[in-house]
C-alpha cells in the first residue's frame, strides 16, 4: 500500500526519537532519512525501522494522530488577559508616539502629556480586572 506524506513524517519523527536516544549514529540517521523520503510504500517504511525496538508503525501512527492532551489549562485561560493588555499597550504606544511628534514639532516647548488620560483609566480597569480574575474565568454555558 502507498504511504502518504503524513506517514513519512511520522516515521521521520520516530527516527528522530531513536537518534535522540542514541540508537542511531548521525550517518545512519541521515541515510535512513534519505531513504525515507524516497519511500513510496509502507513496506519500504517498515524496513527503515525494522531493527529498532518498539517500532510498530500502526501503533505509532495511531499515537501520532491523537491530539496531545492539554496539560496547561492556565495558558488557555490567559488568552483574554494577554489580548486585553496587548490592546492597551498598543493604544498607549500609538498615543505616546503622536504626543512625541506633536511635542517635537510644537513651538510652545512642552505639550501637556495627554496620553496619560488614555493610559491611566484604561490601565487601572485592566489592573483591577486582572487581579480579580475577570479575564481568566470561563463563561457559563447555557
Amino acid at each position: 500500500m502507498r504511504a502518504s506524506d503524513a506517514d513519512r513524517d511520522r516515521v521521520a519523527g520516530l527516527l528522530r526519537e531513536h537518534y535522540a536516544e542514541g540508537r542511531l549514529t548521525v550517518e545512519e540517521f541521515d541515510e535512513r532519512l534519505e531513504r525515507l523520503y524516497k519511500s513510496k510504500t509502507y513496506g519500504e517504511l517498515e524496513v527503515l525501522t525494522a531493527d529498532l525496538p518498539g517500532t510498530d508503525l500502526a501503533a505509532y501512527s495511531a499515537r501520532a494522530d491523537k491530539p496531545a492532551p492539554k496539560d496547561d489549562k492556565k495558558a488557555d485561560e490567559d488568552k483574554g488577559l494577554v489580548a486585553a493588555w496587548s490592546a492597551w499597550a498598543a493604544a498607549s504606544g500609538v498615543n505616546w508616539v503622536i504626543w512625541l511628534i506633536v511635542s517635537a514639532t510644537s513651538d510652545d516647548g512642552g505639550v501637556y502629556p495627554w496620553p496619560l488620560w488614555v493610559m491611566g483609566p484604561w490601565g487601572v480597569i485592566l489592573l483591577v480586572s486582572t487581579v480579580a480574575g475577570v479575564f481568566t474565568k470561563k463563561p457559563k454555558s447555557s
